[in-house]
C-alpha cells in the first residue's frame, strides 16, 4: 500500500509554525516546501504523514446550518450489541412518504452459548389498502467483524445506488423483510449487521429490527415478540424516529488561501449538537450520539488573493481515545477540483486512518486565473464505527 511521508535524510522535516489569532482566521507563515510537496504529490484518498500541522485548535469556520426537507429517520442502534437469542431491537411507525433507516445492530448473544443468528428489518404495512414499496437509495454488506470497513464501504455503495425502477406490494397486515438478503445471512457472534436504506411508501407502516434463529422467517419473528428490548445508550448512538436526516451546511464567510489554514467541524456535540428523536414503543426522548446517518451538503466559497490552491483534508483527532477510536474510515462526495468530481473512500489505499500525523486527502481545488470567488460542494455523513469528530482542514498550497 502507498503511503507518503516527509523525509530528509531519514529524519522527519519540521514544519513551520503558525500563530492562532483569537476570533479570526489564523495569519499562516506557510507550511514548509518538503510537506508542501507530499500535499501536492498525494493521490486523491490516500493518507500522508503531516507532521506539527494537525490539531485541534486550528481556526474554525463559521457556518449556518439548515434543515432540509428530507425523510422520515430511523436508527437502530441502541442496545446496538442484541444479547438474547431473538428480539426486537426497534419497533417504529412509519407514514407514508419517504423513510431512511440505518441499521446498525451486532450478534452479541453469548447465553446459553455463542450461536449463529439473523438480524433484519420487517416492514409491516398497518394501513388498509396495499402497500407498495420501492428503494430510492439501498446499502447492504455480509455481516462482518470489520465495523469499519462496513461503515466506509456503507456509505460508498449508498451514495453510488440509483432508484429501483419496480415496487414490492404489501397487503394490509402483512409483513415483508426490506432487505430479503439478510433473511438469509447467518450472523456469527460479535458479527454487524449494517444497512442504509432510503424508500418510499404509499401507507402507513411499522418497522422492526429483530434478531432470531436461521430457519425462522424474520416476519415471523416479528409478529410473535411483543415488546421491545430495553436500551442501553452507552453502547449505542441511539434508537427512535428523528425528526433531522439533511443539513445544509454554508460557511459565513468566504475562504480566502493568503488567511492559512481554518477547518469545518460538524457533528461534534457541541457547536454542532446531537438530533433529539422520539421513541415509539416507550415515548421517551433519544438524543443520537453522533448524528450517524444524517447527510451534511456543505457549501463553501473561497477565494485565491496569493495564487494558491486549498487542499481539503480528514483526520481522527481521537486516535489516543481507547481501542474504540484507534481508527477512522469514511467516504464522501466532493465536488470537482484537481481531481474529478465524484465519491472518494477515505482513505482508499488502506482500511483506516489512525492518528496524527496521519491525514488523509480528499480533494486539492485550483485557484481561478483571476482570483474570482468559487464554490466548493462536498456531502458528509458522520462514519458509523467512528469516533467523532472528524474535522474537515482546508490548507492552503502551491501547485506551481
Amino acid at each position: 500500500m502507498f503511503k507518503t511521508s516527509i523525509s530528509a535524510n531519514g529524519k522527519k522535516v519540521l514544519l513551520v509554525s503558525y500563530a492562532i489569532a483569537t476570533g479570526c482566521f489564523a495569519q499562516a507563515q506557510g507550511i514548509s516546501t518538503a510537506l508542501n510537496q507530499v500535499i501536492k504529490n498525494t493521490a486523491q484518498g490516500h493518507t500522508l504523514q503531516v507532521p506539527g500541522l494537525l490539531n485541534e485548535q486550528l481556526p474554525l469556520l463559521t457556518y449556518q446550518k439548515i434543515v432540509l426537507p428530507g425523510p422520515q429517520f430511523l436508527i437502530s442502534d441502541d442496545p446496538e450489541y442484541i444479547r438474547v437469542p431473538e428480539g426486537v431491537a426497534l419497533r417504529e411507525p412509519v407514514q407514508p412518504g419517504s423513510v431512511r433507516l440505518y441499521l446498525y445492530n451486532v450478534n452479541g448473544v453469548q447465553e446459553p452459548q455463542k450461536m449463529e443468528r439473523k438480524i433484519a428489518a420487517v416492514i409491516k404495512n398497518t394501513g388498509n389498502q396495499p402497500m407498495h414499496i420501492r428503494m430510492l437509495k439501498y446499502s447492504s454488506q455480509q455481516p462482518t467483524t470489520n465495523y469499519f470497513f462496513a461503515g466506509k464501504q456503507g456509505l460508498a455503495d449508498f451514495f453510488a445506488s440509483t432508484p429501483e425502477t419496480f415496487a414490492r406490494e404489501i397487503k394490509p397486515g402483512a409483513a415483508i423483510c426490506l432487505d430479503p438478503k439478510q433473511d438469509k445471512a447467518v450472523v456469527k457472534y460479535d458479527e454487524l449487521v449494517h444497512g442504509f436504506y432510503e424508500f418510499v411508501i404509499d401507507q402507513p407502516g411499522e418497522i422492526s429490527i429483530v434478531q432470531t434463529d436461521l430457519k425462522t422467517p424474520a416476519t415471523v419473528a416479528a409478529a410473535r415478540v411483543k415488546t421491545t428490548l430495553s436500551t442501553k445508550q452507552y453502547a449505542g448512538a441511539g434508537r427512535g424516529t428523528y425528526g433531522i436526516s439533511n443539513y445544509r451546511i454554508i460557511a459565513k464567510d468566504t475562504l480566502d488561501t493568503k488567511n492559512g489554514l481554518a477547518q469545518i467541524l460538524v457533528a461534534d456535540g457541541e457547536k454542532d449538537p446531537w438530533v433529539i428523536g422520539k421513541e415509539a414503543t416507550t415515548g421517551e426522548l433519544k438524543s443520537l450520539d453522533g448524528n450517524y446517518g444524517i447527510l451534511y451538503n456543505i457549501e463553501l466559497s473561497w477565494k485565491s488573493s496569493d495564487g494558491k490552491a486549498l487542499a481539503l483534508m480528514t483526520w481522527n483527532p481521537r486516535g489516543d481515545n481507547g481501542q474504540w477510536c484507534g481508527g477512522m474510515a469514511n467516504t464522501m462526495v466532493v465536488s470537482g477540483g484537481k481531481f474529478k468530481e465524484g465519491i472518494i473512500q477515505l482513505p482508499n489505499n488502506q482500511l483506516v486512518t489512525t492518528k496524527a500525523p496521519e491525514a488523509i486527502l480528499v480533494q486539492i481545488f485550483t485557484p481561478s486565473a483571476d482570483g474570482s470567488v468559487q464554490k466548493i460542494h462536498f456531502t458528509y455523513s458522520p462514519p458509523g464505527a467512528s469516533c467523532l469528530p472528524t474535522p474537515l482542514v482546508l490548507v492552503p498550497v502551491d501547485l506551481k
